[in-house]
Order: C-alpha cells, then structure tokens, then sequence
C-alpha cells in the first residue's frame, strides 16, 4: 500500500481509470462559504498517450476564452503536466452532469474557431507555439466518446 499524498490526483491510481472521462478531483469550502470544485477533465489514457504540446496550449487558451461565454463560474481551466488533461475549476458543488455539459457546449465552439484566442507574442508567453488543428483533433476525439465522460474506471 502506498502512503497518502496531499495532492488528490496522486492518489488515484491511474491504472485502474479508462479516459475519456470528466470526474471530481477536489471540493473546497471556503470560510465565506463558498464552494469550489476542481474537475478532471481527461482526455487521455494515462501512461499510454498523451497530447502534444501544442495541442494542449491550444485547448487551453480556446477553452479558457470560450467557456466563459455560457458560465460565469468560471475560475481556472489548466493543463495538467502529464498532458493527459486538464483541471477545470469552478464556482459551486460538484455536479458533474452540468459540467459535462458545459465542457461539451465548449468543445462545440472550439470546434468552430477559425484561430486560437491571443496566440500571439503580445497575448502569450509563447504565442508561436500552438496547433489550432491540434486543438481540434483533441476535442472531436473527446465528443466521440461523449457518453462515456462520467465512467471514471475501466
């Protein structure tokens, strides 16, 4: 057995999930009374395939600009170093369903774009380093398997 580790996605065991797949990593109550709640959006099976890089920062800067068009929850949307996902973070209680809508409703107007939002040199801190067509291929991976977003385990 393992020792617990402070960090939640270290004590999944990331041989026993099957990706694609949305989940509840972490919920935080904070002292005003607010709730955050941290999800793992999965794209990939981990330690079997990953996203390129410019993929990843491509699905970050467009998710991040186009969520914010259907929720003003929003906190974060961030790539996880594994490049296997991301960590959407949001403004209430886990529901996992509504979230699984809104990641879709995105993924749809990524879909749509015709560039990646502020990829450039004044906007990004590697503006040169994206894949709008990477982006895509990601998210139209992710919406075929759509139905199987809320099975975490295999």
């Amino acid at each position: 057995m393992t020792q617990h580790m402070n960090v939640e996605s270290f004590n999944l065991d990331h041989t026993k999930v099957k990706a694609p797949f949305i989940r509840v990593a972490d919920v935080k109550h904070l002292p005003q009374g607010d709730t955050l709640t941290k999800y793992d959006v999965r794209f990939c099976q981990p330690n079997v395939n990953h996203l390129d890089m410019k993929a990843v920062h491509s699905v970050e800067h467009s998710f991040a600009e186009c969520v914010r068009n259907h929720s003003d929850s929003v906190i974060d949307f961030g790539p996880m170093g594994c490049q296997t996902g991301f960590y959407l973070i949001m403004v209430g209680e886990p529901d996992v369903p509504r979230i699984a809508d809104l990641v879709e409703q995105t993924f749809r107007d990524i879909l749509a774009l015709d560039a990646v939002p502020a990829a450039n040199v004044v906007q990004c801190g590697w503006g040169a380093n994206h894949s709008l067509q990477g982006a895509k291929d990601a998210v139209s991976t992710m919406l075929r398997h759509r139905a199987e977003w809320e099975q975490v385990m295999a």
